[in-house]
């Protein structure tokens, strides 16, 4: 599931190319199933608009549009830069990550792995857990790899979780907090019983405060300090979510979290534990696929999506980079920025790029 951090898309779209414009999906205009929205600070403010296809700009609009987002990422990226303070850390680091026996968690794992890290993966299923640590440690070896299953919506597991991981590891630098869940069901609200509100609810937003608490309070009594990064992903800025409104309004309120814990730490001077953001973008996961049934996901997940591998070399650098530079302010690192996405979806109108990348759009 996806969230587009942000700079203007509708105005800077439109008539491009009315030939290509006839070949989108019906609706995409107006009823878009991602319905994406950039958010990114900019020099001249937030530039907070519609990442959805709208067919009502000039070329003057065009221009200014392309402008802003240019200007959103580059301040983007001195913001990020700006949070590295005197380095702290020298790797490998010790990681631990939730809903990691599969998809996006698992692509993490393998990644960190890869760069010479220790990993603790976790899921629910036991059996998850024991078939994705054979394939790594067959890999990388049963010194580096480790699992257990762990609830995250259960206070005594995730307990258990952090008492196996000073078992393995002695300690944590880095904590990503992945699991999340839309129970696999794309329909209204109103369609929805409880059992499956509690699912996504329990697990997307009780499952991180329990996680962040724990994670706090390991991580501050370590010499090391650490790193505790919250998975975001679509609603988190705040945009209509349609078919997974529970999904979308438990990623807003990790944003909120977020910001809370962050707050909190410095209310209680404790500099040593820093709290941060990741954004996957769209993830050609399990998890987005089972939306894939209309015309308006198909499109943006042909355009916009990409494997989890591809996501996971992009973040872990990234994130391997917070640590071993001892950042001592909160980050939020996007792997899909607002001008990679204006770039990708104009290609498709423009030339057809991407067309049936994963899924037939015919």
């Amino acid at each position: 599931m996806a969230v587009l951090p942000s700079c203007s898309l509708q105005e800077s779209l439109a008539r491009a190319s009315c030939r290509n414009w006839k070949s989108l999906p019906l609706n995409v205009s107006s009823q878009s199933f991602f319905q994406p929205r950039i958010n990114a600070p900019c020099a001249l403010g937030t530039c907070s608009t519609d990442a959805t296809l709208h067919l009502s700009s000039t070329n003057e609009r065009f221009r200014r549009s392309s402008t802003l987002c240019a200007r959103a990422v580059f301040t983007e990226s001195a913001n990020i830069a700006s949070s590295v303070g005197v380095p702290a850390k020298t790797p490998p680091f010790h990681v631990l990550i939730t809903g990691s026996s599969r998809g996006i968690g698992y692509a993490l794992a393998k990644k960190f792995l890869k760069e010479g890290d220790k990993v603790i993966i976790c899921s629910r299923s036991g059996e998850s857990v024991n078939k994705a640590l054979k394939s790594l440690t067959e890999e990388f070896g049963e010194q580096s790899a480790f699992g257990i299953a762990a609830d995250v919506r259960d206070g005594e597991s995730v307990q258990k979780l952090i008492e196996f991981a000073k078992e393995k590891l002695q300690y944590v630098d880095i904590w990503i907090n992945n699991a999340g869940s839309n129970a696999y069901v794309y329909k209204p609200l109103v369609e929805m019983n409880d059992k499956v509100i509690m699912e996504i609810v329990e697990t997307n937003t009780i499952g991180v405060m329990i996680c962040c608490r724990e994670a706090i309070k390991m991580m501050m009594k370590q010499e090391r300090g650490g790193h505790i990064f919250n998975m975001d992903g679509a609603g988190a800025d705040g945009r209509p979510t349609p078919r997974f409104a529970a999904y979308g309004a438990t990623k807003r309120s990790l944003v909120q979290l977020t910001k809370s814990l962050q707050a909190e730490l410095k209310m209680q001077q404790i500099k040593n534990v820093i709290i941060h953001m990741l954004s996957p973008g769209m993830v050609t996961t399990d998890l987005l696929m089972s939306g894939s049934d209309t015309p308006q996901a198909k499109f943006f997940i042909n355009v916009l999506a990409e494997p989890a591998d591809t996501v996971a070399e992009f973040l872990v650098p990234r994130v391997r980079e917070v640590s071993q530079n001892g950042s001592t302010k909160p980050t939020y690192i996007r792997f899909l920025t607002g001008i990679k996405a204006y770039s990708q979806i104009l290609s498709r109108v423009l030339f057809n790029a991407r067309k049936n990348r994963y899924l037939r759009e015919d």
